[in-house]
Order: C-alpha cells, then sequence, then structure tokens
C-alpha cells in the first residue's frame, strides 16, 4: 500500500527539518559552530544571469570533482536515472545552508523516483569540505566543485552571476539528457520542495 505525502505534509516537514535539523543529540555542539560561522551576505539582486538553456534543450555536459573524491560526469547518467542538478551560490551562506540539508528527509522519495541530486557550488573542495562537513554525515548526494576553470559550468547553462557565484537554481534533467525543468530562483529565498518533488513524479512517471 502506498502512503502519498501530500504538499501540505511535506511542506511542514520541511519547516520542521530544517529548524530542528542542528539540535538532535550528538550534534548540537557541531550545530553552534555552524551557525557562528554563517556569513550573511543580506539581501542580494534576485536574479543575475541571462539564462543559456531552456526546457526541451540537450543538457551541457561536464566532468566535476566531488568532496568524496570522484571526478562526476553527467553523462555516467545517461539512460539510468533522472538527473537534479542544485546549483547554490556560495558555502557558508544562510540560505544555503539550510537548502542542501532540507533533501535529507526526501531521499526516499528520489528514489521512488529513480533520480538522484547533485550540488553544485563555485567554491573549491577544500571550502565544500569544510562546509558540508558541518552539516552531519546525512548528505546523502554528491556534492560538485565548479571552482575552476571558475563557474565553467554554471556558465554554459547561463546561471553565473555578475560577481562569480552562481544562481540558486534547480534544473532537472530525465533519462535522456533532457532538460524538463527549470527554476532559477530569487537569490535570497530557499526554492520549495514540495513542487521539485511535484516535478520529479511527473517526469518518472513518463518515462515508464
Amino acid at each position: 500500500m502506498r502512503y502519498p505525502i501530500t504538499s501540505i505534509v511535506l511542506t511542514l516537514f520541511v519547516t520542521l527539518f530544517v529548524s530542528l535539523a542542528f539540535c538532535r543529540p550528538g550534534i548540537c555542539a557541531v550545530s553552534e559552530n555552524f551557525r557562528e560561522s554563517i556569513y550573511d551576505p543580506g539581501t542580494l539582486k534576485p536574479i543575475d544571469s541571462n539564462l543559456k538553456v531552456k526546457v526541451g534543450d540537450t543538457a551541457p555536459d561536464f566532468s566535476l570533482p566531488a568532496v568524496s573524491g570522484k571526478t562526476i560526469s553527467l553523462k555516467d547518467y545517461r539512460g539510468k536515472k533522472i538527473v537534479v542538478l542544485s546549483f547554490v551560490p556560495a558555502a557558508w551562506t544562510p540560505v544555503c545552508s539550510d537548502q542542501w540539508p532540507g533533501y535529507i528527509i526526501v531521499e526516499d522519495l528520489f528514489k521512488k523516483n529513480d533520480a538522484i541530486l547533485l550540488g553544485i557550488s563555485v567554491d573549491n573542495i577544500p571550502t565544500l569540505y569544510s562546509w558540508t562537513g558541518q552539516m552531519g554525515d546525512h548528505l546523502w548526494f554528491e556534492v560538485l566543485s565548479d571552482f575552476w576553470p571558475h563557474g565553467k559550468v554554471a556558465q554554459s547553462y547561463g546561471i553565473l552571476r555578475s560577481n562569480g557565484t552562481c544562481e540558486r537554481c534547480l534544473i532537472v534533467i530525465d533519462k535522456k539528457g533532457i532538460i524538463r525543468y527549470i527554476d532559477v530562483h530569487d537569490i535570497n529565498q530557499r526554492p520549495p520542495l514540495e513542487t521539485l518533488i511535484k516535478e520529479l513524479e511527473k517526469i518518472s512517471k513518463k518515462q515508464k
């Protein structure tokens, strides 16, 4: 029997998780250090780039180093998995530090829809290693560095901002390598998780 998670319930779960994720027993001390290390850049220009891709396009391929030590290539998932690219502007900033931990509670929904998540930032590997390490041992997805050549992948998608960071952007790519969903989000806000899950479910149904 299936027990679907409604958008309202999912939203409540995400809100609760983001509020309490770093207050669980055993990691509260890390949580305090983590919060104290966060840099608040203030309110930024919501979008500062010109998108180069659109729904229906073949996603530009790339190979990037991961915090795990692997080199991850988009083409490796062709014919195997739906891929969600989660671009975030910068490590150690408030919204980014909430967004990626929020994906922890929906790992099973990604698996159910035969999808994987790739987190991408223009930060270098040591910075990403330190930052994601403070999130605990719970991130289930690969975290990739688009540091050098700086922002090359972000630029290929048209989401490199004028200050050298990238947009807060979600791109969903189907098993054929075709872009099926794009959300270049207000950089000051976290994209709604329930919207992403709905898009994944739609794409997954079409590819079964």
